[in-house]
């Protein structure tokens, strides 16, 4: 059974306690003939003005940004074997100004205790100024999340998208 909730708030705290819990995500992008591609990453969330807003640091890989180019939406989903999901469908965007590299890097830190963050510093010795670190910003215009005792559904749009 599916409901739709008209404000985010209404699954915020299951889907940051899903998110908390399953830590790594399925991103899947499209290549130029619609051809899926997935690879499993670690995005962040915060709540911005009432909706979910992603990052994701990341290499740019010729594949990644090929794709992405071509098709910016994507889908991000997470799942347990006690069948609690999240499916996350955005559009991404490269966001690679210092200014938001420092706010995802501090991001990431400070999610951490909750399971979905880590250190950064692991992968980009650099810093927030490590050439090889870029940004994905992901707004999310439909969220999904399942609980698996009975799989209850509830799904947020983003306004204007339904």
């Amino acid at each position: 059974m599916a409901t739709r909730v008209t404000a985010f708030a209404e699954i915020s705290d299951q889907f940051d306690a899903y998110i908390g819990d399953i830590v790594y995500a399925t991103m899947t992008t499209v290549d130029a003939k619609g051809r899926p591609r997935a690879r499993v990453l670690i995005p962040v969330w915060e709540t911005v003005e009432g909706a979910p807003l992603g990052w994701l640091a990341t290499y740019k890989t010729p594949v990644k940004a090929a794709h992405l180019a071509g098709n910016p939406h994507t889908t991000f989903s997470y799942w347990t074997p006690r069948q609690n999901a999240v499916s996350v469908d955005a559009v991404a965007a490269w966001a690679d100004d210092l200014d938001t590299k420092r706010h995802v890097w501090d991001l990431y830190r400070r999610t951490s205790p909750k399971g979905a963050g880590y250190d950064l510093g692991n992968f980009w010795r650099g810093g927030p100024a490590d050439p090889q670190l870029h940004v994905l910003r992901l707004e999310p215009w439909r969220v999904q999340v399942i609980r698996g005792t009975d799989l209850h559904s509830r799904i947020w749009y983003a306004a204007g998208e339904r």
